[in-house]
């Protein structure tokens, strides 16, 4: 049974499923964030994965990156999956923009998170569950 790790749990918010993913979003104002998390259980790299679902995984991220772009509007996409921190299996998908507080440099450890008031978490929410809601097996905690 597929279990979030209790790291990922408290800094990000569910958003909804995808067929292989948790959609999670990251509780950081500063940049919209999105991390996937495959529901398969003790995974911690990607090439743990089989063939059926790495597929699947490179397909939900290529929809995220390219949705989380056009409603962004952002000036490139940052994808990781660094697992250095929470072993568990875990893709980020950062929108950057030259103008916020981290550019050039990665996110990580720049600038503590700032974290969503609940009007904006609420609205973000509603937002992205639109967004989503074309995606293919997305189905939303809303």
């Amino acid at each position: 049974m597929f279990e979030l790790d209790k790291r990922l749990a408290s800094d990000t918010v569910p958003i909804g499923d995808l067929a292989l993913c948790r959609l999670l979003l990251m509780n950081d104002s500063q940049y919209p964030w999105i991390i996937l998390v495959p529901k398969v259980q003790d995974t911690t790299e990607i090439s743990q994965l089989n063939d059926e679902q790495r597929s699947i995984l490179a397909g939900e991220s290529n929809d995220v990156a390219q949705l989380l772009m056009q409603e962004f509007a952002g000036d490139k996409m940052n994808i990781a999956a660094l697992g250095n921190v929470v072993s568990q299996l875990h893709i980020h998908h950062i929108v950057r923009y030259q103008s916020d507080k981290a550019w050039p440099a990665p996110v990580w450890g720049a600038y503590p998170a700032t974290p969503y008031s609940e009007e904006e978490l609420t609205q973000l929410k509603q937002r992205l569950g639109k967004l989503f809601s074309n995606v293919k097996n997305f189905e939303s905690y809303q």
